[in-house]
């Protein structure tokens, strides 16, 4: 072989050699370095398990608070809802006649009864054809629970209109638990009489309404007090005493006296 060649060859051998032992450098452990233990992975596993069950409970809470809220603010916006319907309807009544009591021929202008008021007010368009309606706020219970509703009757000529398909009654407070209709007008001196359960003056409006209401989720609701702006503020007959302060407890189905 040439003597060129081999000055060519021998230097190649020398780099080759020298790479490879710088790469075998490289590669081989350094003095002091280790990997992870199986205690050690397994104690980062239970850490981050506890993080995310962490996250996870503290999401469910966050969830649970805002259906709560959710549901809170849609009982006070029925409650405000239902409070003024009850305002408006009561303030817009009229000494208008829907029927003739066949005892002693008075025309009935407005019963009111522990659990139960009819008189007449206009309908407004949206809740039928307008014109003065019977209305009818009663507490139903047909073994499903208690419920307050209203149902609606047109009047025409002292007399209410019987339809032959008539609509159901509307419930106001389909959960109710608590129920109490109280009557207020003027005695023989002219001064305000006393709370009453009945309104015996069927043939006059009442001066005063007071509704008091309690439903199984929302509880005790604010009384609601109304006054007639079309009443003469007529005489109430006079209730035994045994008769005031009673209330309609619908949670046993029975009247509760106090």
């Amino acid at each position: 072989m040439p003597p060129s060649l081999m000055s060519v060859r021998v230097p190649l051998r020398r780099r080759i050699g020298g790479a490879s032992s710088t790469r075998g450098a490289r590669c081989s452990p350094v003095p002091g370095q280790r990997g992870f233990t199986l205690i050690e992975v397994l104690l980062a596993t239970v850490l981050l398990a506890a993080g995310l069950a962490l996250a996870f409970a503290t999401l469910r809470a966050s969830t649970a608070t805002v259906e709560r809220g959710e549901a809170l603010a849609a009982r006070s916006e029925r409650m405000r809802a239902v409070e003024g319907f009850l305002r408006r309807r009561l303030a817009s009544a009229q000494p208008i006649g829907f029927a003739t009591d066949p005892a002693n021929g008075n025309v009935l202008r407005f019963v009111g009864e522990p659990d139960r008021m009819r008189f007449v007010a206009d309908l407004p368009d949206y809740l039928g054809r307008g014109g003065p309606h019977l209305h009818d706020i009663a507490v139903y219970d047909d073994g499903d629970g208690a419920r307050l509703a209203v149902s609606f009757a047109m009047v025409l000529a002292g007399e209410t209109v019987v339809e032959e398909d008539p609509r159901p009654p509307e419930p106001l407070v389909p959960d109710l638990s608590e129920a109490r209709f109280r009557y207020r007008g003027l005695d023989a001196e002219n001064g305000l009489t006393e709370w009453m359960d009945s309104w015996e003056a069927v043939d006059q409006l009442p001066l005063q309404v007071s509704i008091e209401i309690a439903s199984g989720r929302g509880g005790a609701w604010p009384p609601l007090v109304v006054a007639l702006p079309q009443s003469t503020g007529g005489i109430g007959s006079a209730l035994p005493s045994g008769n005031r302060g009673s209330r309609l407890n619908l949670g046993g189905r029975a009247r509760r006296r106090r």
